[in-house]
């Protein structure tokens, strides 16, 4: 608990803009009306009390340490027998801290608090203490009577106004950045006004207007700099870029890191390599990291120790001496670089994983569905066999030539995927004589075949062919076992493109199930399911495509073609 909440606990009715205004009060009557009175040092030791009231340098609870009260003690001496210089000094000071406190509020009676602090302090200021240190005391008696009496009622406003429960959490809240550049600029606006004083021997409001128009100029040129939208980023990209490049070529850094992401694929080797262009590193005495699976380190180890975690990855970074803020928010950006790297080196290696997993379900999921079909042919055969008569055995003997040679053919092909699954280019066969095999093998089927005359030269994918009519006319042929009634035409055309249609006068497929029947695996009462979305799949790799061309009662029916050259 501050000095401030803990007086505010005791004295519930005291708050901290009253602190402050009672503060200003006190430097008004020991400055303006005091001078050289008796009374003035006491008021410059109340004011100075009243102000480490509002503005605590120490927490009430904590121990004062000898060189902060030191410290404390010898600004008071110096308030205390002060000169003109210093008073300049300590409103200068305290234009910097009212300031930054403005800065941090967003209530708009704190804020309006702040402004007629710093109206009042820049009114002392530039009316009262600059004239004496300037020694121009013919001051005239209106600008006298302003400063003696027309500047009371500022602070006594600023007593008025009390901020509420949340405010008081940040009055204390104070940018070091502004409050310093505040401060800077006074101090800027006091010498700049000595020199042309000392030097051009011109009146003092003369010497003060002309500071104040040439500081109002740099500002509005700085502001341009800031950003000005002129071909360069400006100061601030600039400011940016060296908060983030401080102590390393940051650029040269992310395209070694770059490179090493592209040319390792381990996730621990890449760390080892980006790890290892961070030894050189000026501010940078020696660091180790550790995985799930492996660490290392490099360098020496100090005390002086950073640590950072991010995806799994324990960065710790060992320095020479502490470091600053800011190059401890660019060792944590370095190390969230790290982090990221390693996280998608780590998902690149499980997507390959997944890739070949994928493969090989794939490819089972295709053959399964090759083997289903052969093993049907070969039901088909054994079902010839068992209900030919004695006098058709030659007929059988040239049905069993035919087909299986064919079966043989199809089903070491089947048993080659296997060894690897892989995508492999299939064997082309020309379009009348695949289609000359297709009518051998469904002759006994009661199916309507016709084939537009093939052009010279013809050929289409063996395997594609097979495996998608194999599956088309497996579907119709089950819907003709549930009503005899079914018609099934399968029609080959050989123009500009190659066009397989097969066509069934069953029912049509649910909308559901159409909008899903290439996409995805469907539910199915025969099977797995997968049949047409592999099928679709492999007719996709080979540059064909298998849609549902027509989906009504009664006209069914499914194409398989590619693209025209």
């Amino acid at each position: 608990m501050s000095t401030r909440f803990r007086l505010a606990t005791q004295l519930p009715d005291i708050h901290p803009n009253l602190w402050l205004g009672l503060m200003l009060l006190m430097l008004h009557f020991s400055v303006v009306f005091g001078n050289d009175a008796y009374w003035t040092r006491p008021f410059l030791l109340a004011h100075y009390g009243l102000f480490l009231l509002w503005q605590p340098l120490v927490g009430g609870d904590k121990k004062l340490d000898p060189r902060i009260a030191a410290l404390i003690f010898a600004a008071a001496m110096l308030l205390v027998f002060w000169s003109w210089w210093v008073l300049a000094l300590w409103v200068a000071v305290l234009i910097g801290l009212v300031g930054s406190n403005a800065t941090s509020v967003e209530s708009r009676p704190q804020r309006l608090v702040y402004l007629l602090a710093l109206a009042y302090l820049l009114a002392l200021l530039l009316a009262w203490v600059m004239p004496h240190v300037f020694s121009t005391n013919q001051l005239h008696s209106a600008v006298a009577v302003v400063v003696r009496y027309g500047l009371i009622p500022l602070p006594l406003a600023i007593m008025l106004i009390r901020p509420g429960a949340r405010q008081v959490q940040q009055i204390s809240v104070v940018d070091l950045f502004y409050g310093l550049m505040l401060f800077l600029m006074v101090l800027v606006l006091v010498l700049g006004s000595f020199a042309v004083v000392a030097v051009t021997q011109t009146d003092y409001l003369i010497a003060l207007a002309e500071m104040l128009i040439a500081m109002a100029m740099l500002l509005v040129v700085l502001s341009w700099l800031w950003n000005p939208r002129a071909g360069f980023g400006g100061l601030s990209q600039l400011l940016s870029r060296y908060l983030l490049s401080v102590g390393l070529p940051f650029e040269q850094w992310i395209q070694h890191l770059a490179r090493q992401a592209e040319y390792q694929h381990d996730p621990e080797a890449f760390i080892r390599a980006a790890v290892a262009s961070l030894d050189d590193l000026p501010w940078l005495a020696g660091g180790s990291w550790a995985t799930a699976r492996s660490s290392s380190n490099f360098g020496t180890q100090t005390a002086h120790v950073l640590n950072f975690t991010y995806h799994g990855l324990e960065l710790r970074w060992y320095t020479q001496r502490p470091i600053s803020p800011a190059l401890q928010i660019h060792a944590s950006l370095l190390s969230q670089l790290l982090g990221y790297f390693y996280q998608a080196k780590l998902r690149e290696q499980k997507l390959q994983h997944n890739a070949y997993t994928q493969a090989i379900y794939e490819t089972g999921a295709r053959l399964t569905h090759d083997v289903k079909n052969l093993l049907q042919s070969m039901k088909t055969l054994v079902a010839a066999a068992q209900n030919s008569d004695p006098e058709q055995a030659e007929a059988l003997q040239a049905l069993m030539q035919r087909q299986l040679p064919q079966m043989t053919q199809r089903l070491q092909g089947t048993l080659d995927k296997l060894k690897a699954p892989q995508q492999s280019a299939d064997s082309m066969i020309e379009a009348s004589l695949w289609w000359e095999r297709v009518l051998q093998h469904y002759a006994r089927d009661s199916i309507e075949f016709s084939m537009q005359p093939a052009a010279q030269g013809s050929s289409l994918p063996q395997d594609l062919f097979d495996s998608v009519l194999d599956n088309l006319l497996g579907n119709a042929l089950r819907k003709r076992q549930e009503d005899k009634s079914v018609g099934i035409s399968v029609r080959l055309e050989c123009t500009e493109r190659v066009t397989l249609s097969v066509c069934d006068t069953g029912a049509a497929a649910s909308e559901t199930v159409a909008a899903h029947l290439f996409d995805a695996p469907v539910g199915s009462a025969h099977g797995l399911g997968i049949g047409l979305y592999q099928a679709g799949k492999q007719a996709a790799q080979l540059g064909y495509k298998l849609r549902l061309a027509s989906n009504r009662d009664g006209a069914v029916c499914f194409a398989l073609s590619n693209q025209p050259q």
